[in-house]
């Protein structure tokens, strides 16, 4: 509704290659009702398109019209708590979903615990992990899990709190200054980010290019981290050609996440919902050099629209 009914009939007209006009009037238009959450959404899906259109009038893939590739492949973790099939694809980092928090009091603090535990010593030394917290917790409660993991030497700790508490936030950097943090998932524009950047309360952000804004946004996100001297790796970056294309041109965009729901033994390929987009082998992945995004969409899937 909000594509069909508001933004879509106020956009036609304009040039479909203003691309910053065409993001900053959909900002603009969305704000008598907020442009976070499912406005966001929208905002996404409409700036994607774009850019995927550019790509194809234009012959190019999207990653050459920001700047061409940054790296000669992107390397790639796993999310998810199949470890033992992650190692036989390849995966070289692998990031957990704590399973326990705050209501589970002590028991579920040692449970976490012996997850990661588990993990460490199942992975070794060579492969890193991450954990994964998903806004459950409070300040006291991811300052005791920390403390707690800090032997296990954790790449980072990732979105401990709810994403609209951002002093919350300061507090926690204040209060684990040795602990690589990351979050950004569940933030919406580049303007949380720009705080997040202001007072450096993470380590690496970690926006959704189809909820925070697109691309666009993210490339502003991009430049904010750059200039702060963080890094940004977007959440859930290697299952789609959006993330892949951006990652791939980004220098401040290391690594790429590629979150696996599928059972251990399916393949990869198998379980990508949209055709022509890349998955990683060995825990590297290049995207597709195709004009645009290299989508391959079946002209059937459009006939309802």
């Amino acid at each position: 509704a909000l594509i069909e009914e508001h933004l879509g009939p106020r956009l036609i007209g304009e040039e479909a290659l203003a691309l910053e006009k065409i993001w900053d009037m959909m900002f603009r238009l969305t704000k008598p009702y907020g442009s976070m959450g499912l406005a966001s959404y929208a905002i996404s899906a409409i700036d994607l398109a774009l850019w995927d259109l550019k790509g194809k009038l234009l012959g190019k893939p999207v990653y050459a019209l920001l700047g061409g590739p940054q790296k000669e492949r992107i390397f790639c973790y796993a999310t998810g708590n199949d470890v033992d099939w992650y190692l036989e694809l390849g995966f070289q980092a692998v990031k957990l979903a704590c399973p326990y928090g705050p209501a589970d009091g002590l028991w579920g603090l040692e449970e976490n615990e012996r997850l990661v535990a588990r993990t460490r010593e199942q992975v070794g030394e060579q492969v890193e992990v991450m954990l994964d917290c998903w806004m459950a917790f409070d300040v006291e409660y991811a300052v005791r899990l920390a403390e707690r993991l800090r032997p296990y030497r954790l790449k980072w700790l990732e979105e401990c709190l709810i994403p609209e508490d951002l002093e919350a936030h300061w507090e926690l950097r204040r209060r684990l200054p040795w602990q690589t943090l990351a979050t950004g998932e569940h933030w919406y524009t580049p303007f949380p980010f720009a705080f997040a950047c202001r007072h450096r309360v993470v380590d690496i952000l970690q926006p959704d290019i189809a909820w925070c804004g697109g691309l666009t946004a993210c490339l502003k996100i991009a430049h904010l981290a750059e200039a702060a001297g963080l890094s940004v790796i977007l959440h859930g970056g290697g299952n789609t050609p959006y993330g892949q294309h951006f990652t791939y041109a980004m220098p401040v965009s290391p690594w790429c996440e590629f979150f696996i729901a599928s059972p251990p033994g399916v393949p990869l390929e198998e379980v990508m919902p949209l055709p022509g987009v890349p998955v990683p082998r060995d825990g590297w992945l290049v995207p597709s050099d195709a004009p645009g995004f290299g989508l391959e969409i079946p002209e059937e899937w459009l006939v309802p629209f």
